[in-house]
């Protein structure tokens, strides 16, 4: 598995990826509002520039997504094919993203279904559950010593 950064010739198949995996896991947990609102933000290619994106590759297959924005220091999709989850895939991209990231805080807004995930990893909860544009999500940080 090698972890690098995603450029514009593969924005599509990562884009696609993130979109494909939260239909399956995230869309349940959000009204017809909140899948929108992703779906929105992932196809504006405005916002989509400003973002970070890295891969996990096996050999030539994208098999997970992080992206974050602000220099490293804020998560804005983490995700994982579905048939590569609980591979350690996904703390592969996060333990490249920690090494990589100068900033001593990292953030995220987790979905219903990732809360666990992230707790795993080392983030505790910054608030209660929210919801926004019709997303719910938890607020979460990440304290890298």
């Amino acid at each position: 598995m090698e972890v690098k950064k995603i450029d514009d010739t593969q924005i599509t198949n990562a884009i696609d990826l993130i979109w494909q995996t939260f239909l399956q896991f995230e869309a349940p947990d959000y009204s017809e509002e909140g899948v929108k609102s992703f779906q929105d933000f992932i196809e504006n290619k405005e916002i989509v520039k400003t973002l970070e994106f890295w891969g996990a590759y096996d050999e030539e297959e994208l098999k997970g997504v992080i992206a974050t924005n602000e220099n490293r220091k804020h998560i804005c999709c983490f995700f994982v094919k579905a048939q590569y989850q609980r591979q350690g895939i996904g703390r592969e991209l996060w333990d490249f993203l920690r090494e990589n990231s100068s900033s001593k805080t990292i953030t995220v807004n987790s979905s219903p279904y990732a809360v666990p995930v992230y707790h795993k990893l080392g983030f505790v909860d910054t608030d209660t559950e929210q919801l926004s544009d019709g997303m719910r999500y938890t607020p979460m940080k990440f304290e890298n010593n």
